[in-house]
């Protein structure tokens, strides 16, 4: 059982929310209808409590229907009533609430909601327009239209559940209302357009509901409309990033970089431009599209704020592609690679600065060495096997240098300009 003191918190609150109070003598004051004293009740609720407070719904709601059968007191049938539901007790609540309606006074609202709900449950539609009408007469409340509305659903009375959901949505506005309402438009009155129509009217208006921008990336994505999708997840993650929602967030970006770059990596570059969600991504992407200049900037960037070695051996690269004369950047870019090799065994960054030692004729067995290295690691790499005949060549290695030229140019063909130099030189040196 609870501590002394959270039990007088969890008594407190539950005799507020049955609306009771206490007296002096400590019983409950009665109500405006027949009402039995009992004098275990008190002990009943905090068992009660205590049962749902260990997830076990099935005593609590029995003990429940034990105070409403010795009190008559019907906010504990609804209280019953409610726990069973949750437990799938519909032909339990149906026979209690049947065998007690004359004792349903103050509550009769709240209690025939779930007597209906549980008809419902059980298919018996008759009973469910009787009560409903019962219902409706008591309040004209939106919820209680909707469970009219849902009436119409189990009858498969589309247009009857799409007009009302229409009439509380166009008072209420909210999602809840607006899902119901779009979900029967669009899957069983064939309105996919108006049912997307209303979402994309509700989002302008009332920003990226969770519940309401799913909904409409869901229709988007059935109808493969590539641009409605990235719409809807640019509008979620806006909304996500100033509820700093990071984990929901992650996700979105990672949807929104997938639709992105399969629709074109233009655009997703300019959405990384302007939102600088992923800088990191956004210089892979520079690279992928052939952006050297835009690269070399944003990689120094990179570089400044991790000092992160990779990121190094990129500058140097990009310094030696960007630039109008290599070859007065040889010796920064050298540099580079020398500082990040003496750190990391990268075989990519090997063959690097072992083909420009090559092909500069700077130090062309400090770099064949390089270029055995990485292939030591990769074997197979044509490019590796590029740099390793050149450098044959360039030691007057004929024989092998046209041995392992021709592996390349049998896989890859003479269209790369690079490589045809190279064949056609390495060809005239083995005659």
């Amino acid at each position: 059982m609870p501590s002394y003191r959270n039990t007088l918190v969890i008594l407190l609150s539950i005799f507020l929310f049955f609306g009771c109070s206490f007296q002096s003598n400590n019983t409950l004051v009665k109500y405006d209808f027949e009402y039995k004293p009992y004098q275990n009740e008190n002990e009943l609720i905090l068992h009660a409590l205590e049962y749902i407070k260990e997830g076990n719904r099935i005593k609590a709601s029995n003990l429940f229907l034990e105070l409403f059968h010795k009190t008559l007191n019907d906010e504990y049938l609804f209280e019953y009533a409610r726990l069973a539901f949750s437990i799938r007790k519909y032909d339990e609540i149906i026979n209690v609430i049947e065998s007690n309606q004359n004792n349903i006074v103050r509550n009769e609202e709240k209690v025939l909601k779930i007597y209906i709900l549980s008809l419902m449950q059980k298919k018996e539609l008759d009973k469910v327009k009787i009560n409903l009408d019962k219902l409706l007469k008591i309040s004209k409340s939106d919820s209680n239209k909707e469970l009219l509305a849902n009436y119409y659903l189990l009858k498969k009375d589309y247009k009857e559940a799409k007009d009302i959901f229409e009439e509380v949505y166009e008072k209420s506005l909210t999602s809840a209302t607006l899902l119901n309402l779009v979900d029967i438009m669009y899957t069983y009155l064939g309105e996919k357009k108006e049912a997307i129509n209303y979402l994309e009217s509700h989002l302008n208006i009332y920003g990226c509901d969770n519940l309401v921008c799913s909904k409409l990336l869901g229709f988007y994505q059935e109808q493969n409309d590539i641009n409605g999708v990235i719409s809807v997840l640019k509008r979620t993650y806006t909304s996500f990033k100033e509820n700093d929602n990071v984990y929901t967030l992650d996700k979105v970006y990672k949807l929104l970089m997938y639709y992105l770059e399969k629709k074109d990596i233009k655009e997703a570059i300019s959405f990384l431009e302007e939102t600088g969600a992923n800088d990191e991504r956004l210089f892979v992407l520079y690279q992928n599209a052939r952006m050297p200049e835009k690269a070399f900037a944003l990689v120094k960037k990179l570089y400044d704020e991790t000092g992160n070695l990779d990121y190094l051996a990129q500058i140097a690269m990009l310094e030696f592609e960007v630039a109008k004369d290599r070859k007065e950047v040889l010796p920064s870019v050298i540099k580079k690679f020398e500082d990040v090799l003496a750190v990391l065994d990268n075989h990519i960054y090997q063959n690097y600065l072992g083909y420009i030692l090559i092909d500069f004729d700077i130090d062309v067995k400090k770099g064949l060495g390089l270029v055995k290295k990485a292939l030591e690691k990769a074997p197979n790499n044509l490019a590796y096997i590029d740099s390793l005949a050149w450098a044959q060549y360039k030691l007057g290695d004929c024989k092998n240098a046209k041995i392992n030229m021709k592996k390349v140019v049998d896989s890859t063909g003479l269209n790369d300009e690079e490589i045809r130099i190279h064949w056609e030189k390495i060809k005239e040196c083995s005659k």
